[in-house]
């Protein structure tokens, strides 16, 4: 009976695998600006749960350096629903950092950990530029399964833009994170990026610190490199996150 198991959750790797392969190759044609790598969401919330996030994303691409923080804070309204708000500030030419865009976001567990085969999730997202009439909506879904000391997290997004700065166009991401659960305070991770016109690749590592009840501080960091043309393009993420 082990044995059917074992075969079973390989078949469902690959199967896996076989995905993320396809979507790779259909992200290429997306077209290129902005930060693509970004927070892989698990699909979970605790009830009663109020959460402190601060975020700092930095990336280096022929000769330009991008800098951009984020600063959050969000409660669950339900034992599956999570409302977070951000404010989102980023380094101009000068030197200066201003806010740049405001965004709500929803999370919503759709299932119980561990009641089915895998944990879901649905992510909402809406964002708009704090100086001119430019919008930019997403839709996730969110995926979890565990393998024995392992874990492996997928987000698979759709965003529109539109307004004064963006054309309407639709978009599709990919955030990919498989874990390996060594201790709660230190866990290393792969994860890959897809999406306009991005594919990256890199190492991270995920901590979690539990303190009193479900008091907990989570932190991430992780760097990442463009693989599918010369040059350098790398992205940095790091976050603190205080749940409460």
């Amino acid at each position: 009976m082990d044995h059917t198991n074992k075969v079973a959750d390989l078949l469902k790797k690959r199967v896996l695998i076989s995905i993320v392969m396809l979507f790779c190759y259909s992200c290429q044609s997306a077209l290129a600006d902005g930060f693509v790598v970004s927070k892989v969401y698990h699909p979970y919330v605790l009830p009663l749960e109020q959460a402190f996030e601060w975020r700092l994303m930095s990336r280096q691409s022929e000769g330009e350096n991008k800098l951009a923080q984020r600063l959050g804070y969000g409660q669950s309204v339900s034992e599956n629903l999570m409302i977070e708000v951000y404010l989102i500030g980023d380094r101009d030419g000068g030197d200066d950092y201003g806010l740049q865009a405001y965004e709500i976001e929803t999370r919503w567990m759709l299932t119980e950990q561990g009641q089915y085969w895998a944990d879901w999730g649905l992510l909402f997202e809406i964002e708009k530029d704090h100086q001119i009439d430019s919008w930019e909506a997403s839709t996730a879904v969110l995926f979890e399964k565990g393998f024995e000391k392992t874990s492996l997290t997928l987000n698979l997004l759709a965003i529109y833009q539109w307004g004064k700065a963006a054309n309407e166009t639709w978009q599709s991401e990919f955030r990919l994170n498989y874990r390996y659960r060594w201790i709660p305070q230190m866990q290393p991770a792969i994860e890959i990026h897809l999406g306009k016109g991005f594919a990256g690749i890199g190492p991270a590592i995920v901590g979690i610190q539990r303190f009193d009840r479900q008091k907990q501080l989570k932190w991430e960091a992780g760097f990442f490199s463009e693989i599918t043309h010369s040059g350098k393009d790398h992205t940095f993420r790091f976050s603190f996150e205080y749940e409460f």
